[in-house]
């Protein structure tokens, strides 16, 4: 009886530990980092703000490429944190890249949601490009979902040559954005590339219950006034 109690509980040690060294693979990666760090489920990041100010959460990340295993691999990609003006979020740069002929689609995904009160309300994309003087293309277009209902919030699209390095969309608040990101790269006659993508969001605090109903007791107040007062302008 002693041992067969002394090899369950090695057993069930054993067992703990395992599970205890999975769930600690999951949780908050550090920026920066690269993304196979951030592929596991449960790995999400979060931007490094200051003490007093809310954070972004970027999570649910996916990566594949056409053909497989086209370079970059993920840990060759890089996941650092991007901040312009009102506009805070993330930047991926890597060597993604199309031999001259070839052509390679990319295809990245990940979840982006505000702090708990608070909705975005516009994303900036960005990107650098290079061609090498030849005739290749490089298209990144995306599309942003509300990640609660799964309607489409907007599109955006940016293209080297022609075209523009960036694009930004506004819309109404959502409070968290599924974005699936396709990069398209014609190698042409000497290859192309890109290096850098940036992807920015701002937003804002959601007015209170409270708040808004002061402001419809402001308005009420404020019309009735109005009217009392030309109703006196024409006695």
């Amino acid at each position: 009886m002693t041992r067969r109690f002394l090899f369950l509980a090695l057993a069930a040690g054993l067992i703990s530990l395992s599970l205890g060294s999975l769930d600690a693979r999951a949780g908050q990666i550090p920026l920066p980092t690269t993304l196979d760090q951030l592929l596991p489920a449960g790995n999400y990041a979060i931007l490094s703000v200051p003490p007093s100010a809310e954070a972004d959460k970027f999570s649910d990340f996916t990566y594949s490429t056409s053909p497989v295993g086209s370079p970059p691999a993920a840990a060759d990609v890089t996941v650092s944190q991007f901040h312009l003006g009102a506009e805070d979020g993330i930047t991926f740069s890597g060597a993604f890249f199309a031999a001259p002929g070839a052509v390679v689609d990319y295809a990245l995904g990940y979840t982006v949601s505000a702090p708990a009160g608070h909705q975005f309300t516009d994303a900036t994309l960005s990107g650098v490009f290079s061609t090498f003087g030849g005739t290749g293309l490089v298209s990144i277009g995306e599309t942003l979902f509300n990640a609660v209902t799964g309607a489409v919030i907007g599109t955006m699209e940016i293209s080297s040559p022609p075209g523009s390095v960036s694009d930004t969309i506004n819309f109404a608040g959502v409070q968290s954005i599924r974005v699936q990101k396709d990069m398209i790269l014609f190698g042409g006659s000497n290859g192309a590339s890109v290096s850098i993508i940036n992807q920015g969001y701002s937003s804002g605090a959601v007015p209170e219950p409270a708040s808004m109903a002061l402001l419809g007791i402001g308005l009420t107040g404020l019309l009735t006034f109005r009217r009392f007062f030309k109703r006196v302008q024409h006695a």
